[in-house]
């Protein structure tokens, strides 16, 4: 690396700029290997839940409860899963709200209930609160 200490042009104001990349990839490096550990730690015990706010569901709500056995149900009747966002589109007109509350059985398979929300979002439901029972 050579100076130009500049002979007859005055003096070079030309900033070092290599520190600054030394320090930026150390921090690249730190970031990239740190970034995996920060979620690998965390334990969940799930579905447990204690009292927070007390829900009163109501028929002006749109509930959307799913059985045991991955049954769809809305006002107690039945839904095939092709028929459910449709009906649940109408509902909002209806009620007038954009929240559906989700209430799946415990007993459940988590695969399902993910599957299940996957599909309400890409059919427009935007906001999904699940309802839970309070933990005794």
């Amino acid at each position: 690396m050579a100076f130009n200490l500049g002979d007859d042009k005055g003096p070079i104001s030309d900033i070092n700029v290599t520190p600054l990349v030394d320090v930026m990839l150390v921090l690249l490096v730190i970031f990239m290997v740190s970034a995996p550990l920060m979620f690998s730690g965390i334990k969940l015990d799930l579905p447990k839940t204690k009292k927070v706010d007390n829900l009163k569901l109501t028929k002006k709500q749109v509930i959307l409860s799913v059985t045991e056995t991955g049954e769809l149900v809305i006002d107690n009747q039945k839904f095939l899963p092709e028929e459910v966002i449709g009906q649940v589109m109408a509902r909002f007109q209806e009620h007038q709200t954009q929240v559906l509350y989700l209430r799946a059985d415990y007993k459940l398979d988590y695969g399902v209930v993910a599957k299940l929300i996957s599909n309400l979002k890409k059919g427009g439901v935007a906001q999904i609160a699940l309802v839970t029972e309070i933990e005794k």
